[in-house]
Formats: C-alpha cells, sequence, structure tokens
C-alpha cells in the first residue's frame, strides 16, 4: 500500500513540475490518459532513482562534498531527463525539453514529493 501511496505522491509531484515549468510537456488527451501516463512516468521515475541514484552517489562523492551537495541538483536533472528518455522509448507522451526544464522540474519534484511526504506516516 505505502509503495502505491509513494507512486501517487510522485505522480502529483510530476504533475506540478509539468503545470510550472515551461519544457515539461505531458501531451496525453483525457484525463483519466494524463493520470495513467503520470503513473507510469512516476514508476520509471521510482525505479530510475532507485537503480542509479545510489550508483552515482557513490561514485560522485567527491563531487557531492566539493560542491556541499549542489552536485545532487544536476544528477536529479540528468534522472529526469533519462525518465523523460525512457517514457519517450516507452511511447508515453511525456517530455522534458533540455537541461533547464529537467533542473528547475527536478526541484519542483522534490520539494513536492517532500512536501507530500510530510502527510505520510513511516510506520510499517
Amino acid at each position: 500500500m505505502k509503495i502505491l501511496i509513494r507512486l501517487v505522491i510522485s505522480a502529483v509531484a510530476l504533475w506540478a513540475a509539468e503545470m510550472l515549468v515551461d519544457g515539461v510537456e505531458l501531451t496525453a488527451g483525457d484525463t483519466a490518459e494524463r493520470v495513467l501516463t503520470l503513473l507510469a512516468v512516476a514508476a520509471i521515475f521510482g525505479i530510475v532513482n532507485a537503480v542509479l541514484k545510489p550508483i552515482i552517489k557513490v561514485l560522485g562523492c567527491a563531487f557531492y562534498v566539493l560542491t556541499l551537495g549542489l552536485f545532487a541538483l544536476l544528477v536529479n536533472a540528468g534522472l529526469l531527463m533519462l525518465t523523460s528518455w525512457l517514457a519517450g522509448e516507452l511511447d508515453l507522451p511525456f517530455h522534458v525539453e533540455w537541461f533547464w526544464p529537467a533542473f528547475w522540474g527536478a526541484i519542483i519534484v522534490g520539494v513536492v514529493g517532500w512536501l507530500l511526504n510530510l502527510f505520510v506516516s513511516d510506520d510499517d
């Protein structure tokens, strides 16, 4: 159940990024198709983050330390761009134009996700 709640939170965060950042586009038709696309992209984003982010943190540890954590913003933008590419390969109508929309979109996804996760308990 917790995984589904986190998936919905990620989908809402991606929707907020799509609404606020010019260059993050969701071109699905009706509301049901948009919701299903956001859920699918949120699942892709979660898998990409779960697999690649720990590897990048280990390999780029020095960059995280040298930049006082600001390197994480670049990593998150890159992971959002990778998610956009994977969504395009799966014929999902979600696209991030380039680095700056991915940069701002990743910040919005992070902040909105963090705010919504405040309302979800960590109890098992």
